[in-house]
């Protein structure tokens, strides 16, 4: 499974990226695949590890700020493995190739 999610505290104050970093240290010390961009972090593995993840990025933030915000998007798919890349190169191979969308 893939788990996208965004976790940020609310009442600190425009600038989180220090909390949010602490998030995201949890979810790369891990050791699960993982990814993170400027909306989400993504993270690939089995439900409850990567449940277990999320709980102690939120955790993370929790513990510094009191109140936390997270948003959670997971593409629950079972037998799948090294969804984070290989979903991106079949989307960058139908743009290399000028692949024609399917009917």
């Amino acid at each position: 499974m893939i788990v996208a999610f965004s976790v940020s505290p609310l009442g600190v104050g425009e600038d989180v990226g220090e909390y949010v970093a602490d998030a995201v240290r949890v979810v790369r010390e891990s050791g699960l695949p993982n990814r993170t961009d400027a909306m989400f972090t993504s993270i690939e593995g089995e439900w409850d590890e990567v449940m277990d993840v999320v709980k102690r990025a939120v955790a993370a933030v929790e513990a510094r700020s009191g109140r936390v915000s997270l948003v959670l998007k997971a593409d629950i798919r079972p037998g799948v493995t090294d969804g984070l890349t290989s979903k991106v190169e079949t989307v960058e191979r139908y743009l290399t190739e000028g692949g024609t969308p399917r009917a």
